[in-house]
């Protein structure tokens, strides 16, 4: 008997907890779903406005001279005086000696040519006493017929003629040769590069320097179609402009140097007649006028240098500034409903830059974009907007 007890004891207590924990289960409140509240995501805003916008198309070049030349000798010699400012980078005005050959062989030339025209001039001179004398003897005789050419030595007298023609012929390329001795500046400029020095001997044909024009300096620039649909170009047909002098486009150029930035003022003045093939730009010429103008505030610029460059374009009307943040992929953005929902919408673009892109619709006054990037947004979702200006206003389009 006490085996049957203490075999069924610990059944019965089982039992009885698994009934006391059913009837519990079945007795006690029954769980509700609930679905996790979501806080709207919170954006930054501006409020668009239609303004003008004056279009800046932004290019690049190489500072490169207006008027470049290399100073060939024209005659042999040794090099007996250089100018101070014959060096690299020196600058001369027009007229100005460069360089000096000896001459004294030219200057013998010279006087060898003179005495040899003197010599024609008497031969000359003789030449036509004689033919007045003979004209006149035949006169004397020969009232009648005119005298024959041999008679009046007419032949002796054209022979003599052409004899001082090229005598003084040689000494005005005497005269040229010495005067070619000395080497002057053809126009107000700068030397690029130095060849000879003194004591160095020179022939005909010998490089003595590069030297380039400092009255201006050009820049090539490469457009796009799309920065050229915005831009006046200078063209000339026949050597006559198509494009008034009045309406070329402003070009401001921006070197940086260290943390500082220095400008120059300059314009377009001509466009290439083709397009490069590789690049498939056209290719346009600014200048800059006086390049070297004394200024303290900036360095002076140098050939080759690189340079950045904005050109002044068309003046739109009634567009809206889009900073680039505010948009998605290519020209979408999210416009903010009055109801504070998401909206997304294309933008027609007009214009691009590092900064902004400007459309021109579909938008309307007042109208907010969202500045906040909201990569995986779907359209008509909350949001709340966390700028205000200090009266009040929400961010407005600047």
């Amino acid at each position: 008997m006490k085996r049957i007890i203490r075999f069924l004891l610990p059944l019965l207590i089982l039992s009885g907890g698994i009934a006391i924990s059913a009837a519990l289960i079945a007795s006690g409140p029954e769980a509700t779903r609930q679905r996790p509240q979501i806080p709207p995501p919170t954006v930054e805003v501006i409020t668009l406005k239609p303004q003008s916008y004056q279009v800046q198309v932004a290019s690049r070049g190489t500072v490169s001279p207006r008027t470049e030349s290399t100073l060939v000798a024209e005659t042999a010699g040794r090099v007996v005086k250089v100018a101070d400012n014959f060096y690299t980078g020196g600058f001369f005005e027009q007229g100005d000696l460069l360089l000096q050959v000896d001459d004294r062989d030219y200057q013998n030339a010279v006087i060898i040519a003179r005495a040899e025209v003197a010599q024609r001039q008497l031969a000359l001179a003789e030449e036509q006493a004689r033919s007045d004398q003979a004209r006149r003897d035949w006169q004397q005789f020969q009232q009648q017929n005119p005298p024959p050419p041999l008679v009046v030595r007419t032949p002796q007298l054209e022979n003599a003629a052409a004899a001082l023609a090229a005598a003084q012929a040689r000494m005005r390329q005497a005269e040229l040769n010495l005067e070619r001795t000395r080497i002057l500046a053809p126009y107000a400029g700068r030397i690029l590069t130095k060849d000879v020095d003194i004591g160095q001997y020179i022939t005909t044909g010998t490089r003595l320097a590069r030297i380039y024009a400092s009255d201006a300096l050009e820049v090539r620039l490469p457009l796009s179609d799309e920065q050229l649909s915005h831009l006046t170009l200078p063209e000339e047909f026949r050597n006559r402009p198509v494009v008034p002098a009045t309406r070329q486009a402003g070009v401001t150029f921006s070197v940086r140097i260290g943390s500082d930035i220095f400008t120059w003022s300059g314009r377009l003045v001509r466009t290439e007649g083709s397009i490069d093939i590789n690049s498939r730009q056209l290719f346009v010429i600014a200048r800059i006028d006086n390049p070297y103008q004394q200024t303290a505030d900036r360095p002076q610029l140098k050939i080759g240098q690189f340079v950045e460059a904005r050109i002044s374009g068309s003046q739109l009307e009634a567009v809206y500034r889009i900073p680039r943040q505010a948009i998605h992929g290519e020209r979408t953005v999210h416009i903010i409903t009055p109801e504070n929902r998401l909206e997304r919408r294309e933008l027609d673009i007009v214009w691009r830059d590092t900064n902004y892109l400007v459309a021109s619709g579909p938008l309307r006054p007042g109208e907010q974009i969202a500045l906040t990037r909201l990569p995986f947004a779907a359209d008509g979702i909350s949001v709340r907007i966390t700028n205000n200006n200090q009266d009040g206003r929400k961010g407005q389009n600047q």
